[in-house]
Formats: C-alpha cells, sequence, structure tokens
C-alpha cells in the first residue's frame, strides 16, 4: 500500500475539515463579506477562502483556523442561548453595540480585525452575558 493512499489529517484537522462547513453556514447567516470571512478565519487570499467553502475536506487545518473556528461556534452558541427570535441571533453581530467594549461598534468589526484576540474577547463577554447556561 502507497503512503499517499493514507490519509496524513492530524485528528484536529479532521475535525476542523468537518467543522469547516458549520462555520460557513453560521457567516452566510451572519452576512459577512469575503473581507470579512477571509479575516475572521485568518486566511490572507480569496482563493484560498473559495477552496475551502467548496472542498472543506481538502481544506489544510491549522490549529490557528481550528482556534478561530472554535470561537465563532462558541459565539454562535451565546447568541442562540441569549436570543430566542433567529433574527436576533443572526443579526446581532452586525449592529452597532453600546456597551463601552465595543464603544459603537459592532461585534463583527471587532472580531475582523483578523486577531484570534478579538474572537476571544466577544467570545468571553457572551460566555459572561449568558451566565454560564447551556
Amino acid at each position: 500500500m502507497s503512503s499517499h493512499s493514507v490519509a496524513a489529517n492530524t485528528p484536529h484537522e479532521s475535525a476542523g475539515n468537518q467543522v469547516l462547513p458549520v462555520v460557513f453556514n453560521i457567516l452566510d447567516k451572519w452576512d459577512c463579506n469575503q473581507n470579512q470571512q477571509m479575516a475572521l478565519l485568518g486566511l490572507s487570499s480569496r482563493s484560498t477562502l473559495n477552496k475551502y467553502r467548496s472542498h472543506p475536506e481538502s481544506a489544510k487545518v491549522s490549529k490557528d483556523l481550528l482556534e478561530r473556528m472554535s470561537y465563532l461556534l462558541n459565539v454562535h452558541k451565546c447568541l442562540r442561548i441569549l436570543f430566542t427570535h433567529e433574527e436576533s441571533v443572526y443579526r446581532w453581530v452586525q449592529k452597532p453595540n453600546s456597551h463601552p467594549f465595543f464603544a459603537g461598534r459592532s461585534a463583527m468589526e471587532v472580531m475582523a480585525q483578523g486577531r484570534v484576540a478579538d474572537l476571544y474577547e466577544v467570545a468571553t463577554r457572551l460566555n459572561a452575558w449568558r451566565g454560564g447556561r447551556s
């Protein structure tokens, strides 16, 4: 058996390949444009973004990308707990926020700065606001 026929994906790559379509679905429902999607996922080219969208099973899922997806899923989970209306769940990230941390910016403006720390900050605030409910 050739070594080329054996899957070379590590466990985190395999998990990430399975989660990627879910994350893209959330990003679509958040009405993210391509630049926002690239920033949230830490991707530097549109061609990579489009390749990952069309063939998630072949995406190179780094630990950085996996961490970013984890924060995005966490944000989504928190929003589903905090809000009962679908529209609120999916529109909140794009709406300006008066909380001092956001200073009138939307969560998307904060998260789309491209740093993992920005995703962490938004996820942490939402986790606190939901009071740990699951």
